[in-house]
């Protein structure tokens, strides 16, 4: 399979052969294009996102970054990997209906899976549902589903009879 795994998080705190064991995936898969793959261990969003502006607001007081022209890329460079692609599907397990400060940036449109079963006992059969789900889905990216013209021209107006 051409899957490429990425970790993301804070080495420091996290079990040292397990940070070892991610670190080798991560670079022995470095040049796999099918799919990523990213496992978080030891990641907080909210930490990830203060991180990244009080980092961007030190480059901002010492010159290198005029605050007028700072854009969501340019912050997006300020994240622990900049260049993780955003999440296309978020899969919960362990029937949790929440995505629990994973990537509040990186998975603004995501989709969203959620499944009962738990982390340890998720297989490739679950795996193949989650992404049977996603495959049925509508993929807008935030923007609002078309409408036929007449369908508007028919619907009433708010506030009107």
């Amino acid at each position: 399979m051409d899957v490429r795994i990425r970790w993301a998080g804070i080495s420091a705190g996290a079990p040292p052969e397990l940070a070892a064991a991610l670190t080798a995936l991560e670079r022995d898969t470095c040049t796999r294009t099918g799919l990523n793959l990213t496992v978080c261990l030891n990641y907080g969003g909210r930490a990830e996102l203060t991180e990244a502006a009080a980092t961007l607001a030190l480059d901002a007081v010492a010159g290198r970054v005029d605050p007028s022209r700072v854009s969501e890329r340019a912050f997006a460079r300020y994240l622990h990997q900049p260049d993780l692609p955003d999440v296309d599907l978020l899969i919960r397990t362990g029937g949790e209906q929440r995505t629990s400060n994973f990537f509040p940036w990186q998975a603004a449109y995501a989709e969203l899976h959620f499944t009962d079963t738990l982390w340890p006992d998720f297989d490739r059969r679950d795996l193949w549902a989650a992404l049977e789900d996603y495959a049925g889905r509508n993929r807008r990216h935030g923007a609002v589903p078309l409408q036929r013209p007449e369908a508007i021209l028919e619907s009433p107006r708010p506030g009107t009879p």
